[in-house]
């Protein structure tokens, strides 16, 4: 079974222009986990959610998928 895609790290860190790397480093991960929530392998908690959004200076809700099609 396909995994489901939940968030939207990947694409927010490409229209930053920002890796996984200078991610990894400004949240002291490691690379491995934040490859692992990039390719939604592995989902952040919420307080890391939090965290990323702050790092990134975005919405937390930017860096999520929404559960609901909206027209």
């Amino acid at each position: 079974m396909a995994k489901k895609a939940i968030n939207r790290l990947k694409v927010v860190l490409a229209e930053q222009g920002r890796t996984n790397k200078w991610l990894a480093e400004k949240l002291d991960k490691n690379t491995a986990t934040i490859s692992r929530w990039c390719t939604n392998e592995m989902q952040p908690s919420l307080e890391s959610l939090v965290e990323i959004a702050e790092t990134l200076n975005v919405d937390v809700r930017q860096l999520l998928l929404p559960t609901v099609n909206r027209t």
